[in-house]
């Protein structure tokens, strides 16, 4: 038993006309993701990132070269409003982490590229968080990941997330 047995037992005692179990399957994947959370948190902050920065700047690297994308793109990719999305990179500009350059395409757009230093961060800190993840999910083997992946794959379609 783990704590959320101990509390759907609660539910079951005091209202047994209550089917709980879902409340069961919500609250672990609650509790997973905010240890999970906390995790990559640390890392993060280890790099001198938070969870947007890291967010940012991933998503400029695994772009591929020359590691740029317009304020559009990066904001489909991250799925976060403009205003969200012009806050993040200004931060990140000031840090010298991603520069704006005109978009060779659009005379009038604007591209969102990496800076070399914001490359090697990235780098690194990227690395770290494949480490952390790894160690996150060491518990299971690769046959349990992978049946993990298809239930929560199934699940999400089923709640219309994708």
């Amino acid at each position: 038993m783990d704590h959320v047995d101990s509390i759907l037992e609660q539910w079951r005692q005091e209202r047994p006309d209550l089917h709980v179990t879902p409340m069961g399957t919500i609250g672990r994947i609650k509790r997973l993701h905010q240890h999970l959370m906390r995790s990559m948190e640390k890392t993060w902050s280890e790099h001198g990132l938070n969870g947007a920065s890291f967010d940012v700047l991933a998503t400029l690297r695994r772009a591929g070269p020359p590691y740029a994308l317009s304020p559009g793109e990066l904001m489909a990719s991250t799925m976060v409003t403009s205003g969200t999305m012009t806050h993040r990179v200004d931060q990140l500009e000031k840090a010298g982490l991603v520069v704006r350059t005109r978009n060779p395409e659009d005379g009038r757009g604007w591209l969102i590229a990496l800076s070399p230093e914001g490359f090697e961060l990235i780098e690194e800190a990227v690395t770290a968080h494949v480490e952390t993840q790894a160690r996150l999910v060491a518990a299971l083997t690769d046959e349990q990941r992978a049946q993990l992946d298809d239930l929560l794959r199934e699940f999400l379609r089923g709640v219309r997330c994708e």
